[in-house]
């Protein structure tokens, strides 16, 4: 039987003889197959990932028939062959997802479409197809009973969000440092400038009066020739004190303003220090109390388990001490029951404790009744014996036969009629 293709591109031509299947020889099947390239979808199929979380995923693919005879020979129909071409397609996107977790799919659709290209190409010679380009993960999304990637994107957007807001935190944080730092920066400034305005000043103030001072000496110095000594050196010494105490003034005018700039240098500095302080406080207050909760957790946890495991020791050495006398009964009984000459051990110390018991109680009755015996046999045992045939059938039978004799005396008759007891010899007398 063989297989001959009939359309584009073929060399058999467009014409043939449609005789029908059941004549010999010359009897064909037509199978009719396109020769452009057709699509083959996946929509909403159920997958699941490596660590099997259900998700659906849509899934093109587009083929061609590279092969037609050999296509014509595993298929009757068009539709059966895009059945099976179908079932490949779903088995690769089934092999290739359970491979890998879910993010990994959701970030990489184009390498999976690779992927599940290669899967395929395999399998799609035996049907004499061929991919036109790669197979495509059109998209992925949870199913109808499940929230996989819902909380995925969830967790996405708000790990987005925690980093945007520290980032904006942090901004904000150098900002104000540098709007310190630059506010610091002026103020030691203008407080320099001043500080330099002042000196040029005081020296400028210095010197007007100095030029004063030394005119007024010039002045004075015409008339010192009139004047006595005394009045030249007093005020010689006036001069000298005011410029000390003029020096002195200035001097301390300066460190008063210096003063002030450190003392208000250092209040910015020390507020700065406070709010990263109470910061760094609070932060340190906080992982403080993680760590105690952390430290209480695990406490708690190690607690409990240590009572369990207490509990359950005692459970065991109850049920050991408990067991312990059964199993020794258990292993006395298999000992006896095996060991016969054990056996006749134990039945004979049991005899001899009953001998006892009975020898007893007899020595018992026998006190009470006040009987002597005398043992004439030659031994105590022997005599003992005699005295506990008394309460027998023996001992009666043997009684009966001492009294018929001691009757057959004539003392014994007659000891035997005071006593009331007629026996046959008295009455022959």
């Amino acid at each position: 039987m063989s297989s001959v293709s009939y359309g584009k591109d073929h060399n058999a031509g467009n014409t043939y003889y449609e005789w029908p299947s059941w004549m010999p020889v010359i009897g064909i099947v037509k199978i009719v197959l396109p020769v452009s390239v057709f699509d083959e979808d996946l929509v909403s199929y159920e997958a699941y990932d490596k660590g099997r979380l259900p998700f659906v995923v849509d899934v093109k693919a587009f083929f061609r028939i590279t092969d037609s005879n050999v296509a014509a020979q595993r298929v009757s129909s068009f539709e059966e062959l895009r059945n099976q071409l179908r079932a490949i397609l779903q088995g690769a996107v089934r092999t290739i997802l359970a491979s890998a977790d879910i993010e990994e799919i959701m970030q990489g659709r184009s390498q999976f479409g690779e992927q599940f290209t290669k899967e395929v190409e395999a399998q799609l010679k035996n049907w004499g197809v061929s991919t036109v380009k790669n197979i495509e993960l059109m998209d992925i999304r949870d199913s109808n009973s499940s929230y996989v990637i819902k909380n995925i994107m969830e967790k996405k957007k708000s790990l987005i969000e925690m980093q945007s807001r520290i980032e904006v935190a942090e901004n904000l944080k150098r900002a104000n440092i540098a709007e310190i730092d630059a506010k610091r920066e002026t103020d030691i400034q203008q407080q320099d400038a001043l500080q330099k305005i002042g000196s040029r000043t005081a020296e400028k103030e210095k010197a007007v009066g100095i030029s004063n001072e030394l005119a007024q000496q010039s002045i004075k110095e015409e008339a010192k020739v009139t004047m006595e000594k005394e009045l030249a050196i007093a005020k010689l010494k006036d001069v000298t004190q005011a410029e000390i105490n003029k020096a002195v003034q200035i001097v301390k005018a300066n460190q008063e303003k210096e003063t002030a700039a450190i003392n208000k240098d250092m209040a910015v500095i020390k507020a700065s220090q406070e709010k990263e302080t109470e910061v760094l406080v609070a932060e340190g207050a906080r992982a403080t109390t993680i760590l105690v909760a952390e430290g209480n957790l695990q406490s708690k946890k190690l607690e409990s388990e240590g009572i369990a495991a207490e509990g359950t020791a005692r459970a065991e050495a109850e049920k050991a001490m408990q067991l312990a006398p059964v199993q020794a009964q258990i292993v006395l009984a298999k000992e006896i029951g095996s060991n016969e000459s054990y056996q006749k051990y134990l039945i004979t110390i049991e005899q001899v404790k009953a001998t006892q018991n009975v020898g007893i109680e007899q020595a018992k009755a026998l006190h009470s009744a006040d009987l002597k015996i005398i043992a004439n046999s030659g031994n105590v045992e022997n005599g003992m014996k005699s005295l506990m045939d008394i309460f027998s059938s023996n001992g009666g039978t043997h009684i009966g036969a001492m009294l018929e004799g001691f009757a057959q005396t004539e003392k014994g008759a007659a000891l035997l009629d005071k006593a009331g007891l007629k026996t046959k010899a008295a009455e022959k007398h």
